[in-house]
């Protein structure tokens, strides 16, 4: 099934730092800003990663949560979050269970070569657990402040 807008979100789990386990339903009664990303440390990661961070304090503001999402372990997020000194929550769906929840497993090429990976994708999701807005293949350069004015005017 494909997510649309004014679908609910799905629920599904993942790991944050200190051996904790959220889920998406822990963050009903408040918006949310579920962002899928390929890999930890690199460039459009990092990039992406960075800009969220930039705008964290406005996120805030607005009162809507941001965490990014990958495959990568926890660890390898600490280490990431340390390195640029990021200020948004990071998740590990180590199983890809979320990931495939929300559509954003799919099959890519790179160099005539397919490989499955995580498509670069922002889910805005309602307090009341609503999608109210998608992002699929995402282009890093202007997306947080084009997600941050979602945020402000379509919740």
């Amino acid at each position: 099934m494909t997510l649309e807008i004014g679908n609910q979100a799905p629920d599904g789990s993942f790991d944050v730092s200190g051996g904790v386990r959220k889920s998406i339903a822990d963050y009903r009664g408040a918006p949310l800003v579920l962002y899928f990303y390929p890999k930890d440390d690199t460039t459009g990661c990092t990039r992406e990663a960075q800009d969220f961070t930039a705008l964290a304090d406005d996120f805030a503001a607005a009162g809507v949560a941001v965490v990014g999402i990958s495959k990568d372990s926890v660890a390898r997020h600490d280490k990431f979050v340390g390195k640029y000194d990021l200020k948004i929550a990071l998740g590990s769906d180590g199983d890809g269970s979320l990931c495939e929840a929300f559509g954003v497993w799919v099959e890519k090429t790179l160099y005539g070569r397919k490989y499955m990976g995580i498509e670069r994708a922002t889910f805005l999701i309602a307090s009341d657990g609503k999608l109210v807005e998608i992002w699929h293949k995402v282009k890093v350069t202007g997306h947080a402040d084009a997600v941050l004015e979602a945020a402000r005017t379509r919740i």
